[in-house]
């Protein structure tokens, strides 16, 4: 099996940049020897995204609508955390801020990268355990509504098609596997 980089990078152009993302257009010549360009999205911070366990078997979502998708998402909490810093830091920050929640224990479950075709992000996905519960700390962009329910019901809506967030899909397929449903 050959996993050698079979595309030639011509020439790289910088076409946006704001504080999360870098979007990119580039010269190539792609496997079959022809001229081509592909664009690629850069983003500054690594997604992370929480499945909250408390010791009854439940989790918590999170809801709000979402710009891109012109529509409302249920989702696991998650968000973003610089590159180069602890990410795991940041995951309990965005616990706390969206859901108030602390755990006493966390387990990393699984990476990701949300849409390689375009994207050099990665997601990385924690179980936390062991939770107390306190206040949220929404950031002003967020207009949240926080859901507490079984996991098994959460991972009926992720089969049901109700839940449509790819890490949060990924993030509760796998927690499942590990809980034994």
């Amino acid at each position: 099996m050959n996993t050698e980089n079979p595309w030639i990078t011509k020439r790289s152009t910088e076409i946006f940049q704001n504080p999360w993302i870098k979007v990119e257009e580039h010269d190539i010549i792609n496997p079959a020897g022809k001229d081509g360009i592909y664009g690629t999205v850069h983003f500054k911070n690594k997604a992370m995204a929480i499945i909250p366990i408390d010791r009854d078997g439940n989790t918590w979502l999170v809801g709000q609508y979402r710009y891109p998708l012109n529509q409302y998402s249920w989702e696991v909490p998650m968000g973003g955390g610089l590159i180069g810093k602890d990410i795991l830091e940041s995951a309990k920050r965005e616990l706390r801020e969206e859901t108030g929640l602390t755990a006493g224990k966390w387990t990393e479950i699984m990476r990701i990268h949300t849409s390689n075709s375009v994207t050099d992000e990665e997601g990385i996905i924690y179980l936390a355990e062991d939770l107390t519960l306190g206040e949220t700390e929404f950031e002003e962009t967020e207009v949240l509504q926080i859901r507490k329910l079984p996991f098994s019901e959460v991972l009926e809506m992720v089969m049901d098609g109700l839940i449509t967030d790819g890490i949060s899909i990924a993030g509760v397929l796998k927690a499942a596997r590990i809980m034994g449903y």
